[in-house]
């Protein structure tokens, strides 16, 4: 079987210098390998098609035979790696916390260790019969944070 370890410091020394990072890495009981990268600038299916050729010659398949998938992160794709994150500043999010509760917002920051969620929210105010829409944020940590996408409208 493949070493997820090694292969996985083999793809970020390929990726180290370029604008690309890896997102998740998955290889399987199989030997089935999925790599997931993004960037903070829009895909190139060329970087996909370079980091499959470079994964294929450093780990020889007459050695260990595997199946290899390398794709970039896609819009609808959950948010896994803090970089991701950075690349969403002033962008709407969905976020489902380990609560279960669902948050719609502008991400507005990252912290040391998660994010700030600005959003519109009706507040009751004393003294006042009806509720007023006042942006509130919420603080994250990503450790509460089961899942995050971009929050896509049409």
């Amino acid at each position: 079987m493949i070493d997820k370890k090694e292969l996985e410091a083999f793809v970020e020394k390929q990726l180290e210098g370029s604008e690309y990072f890896l997102t998740d890495l998955k290889v399987s009981a199989s030997n089935e390998i999925t790599v997931e990268i993004d960037s903070m600038i829009p895909g190139d299916i060329e970087e996909c098609v370079n980091l499959t050729r470079a994964i294929e010659q450093a780990f020889d398949r007459d050695v260990e035979d595997y199946e290899l998938e390398v794709g970039t992160a896609g819009l609808t794709s959950p948010l896994k790696v803090r970089r991701q994150y950075e690349k969403y500043i002033g962008q709407d999010l969905e976020v489902l916390t380990n609560d279960g509760r669902k948050l719609h917002g502008m991400l507005r920051s990252l912290t040391d260790d998660g994010i700030i969620l600005c959003s519109e929210q009706k507040v009751k105010k004393e003294g006042v019969k009806k509720p007023v829409i006042e942006t509130v944020e919420t603080e994250l940590p990503f450790s509460n944070i089961k899942k995050a996408v971009y929050d896509l409208k049409f």
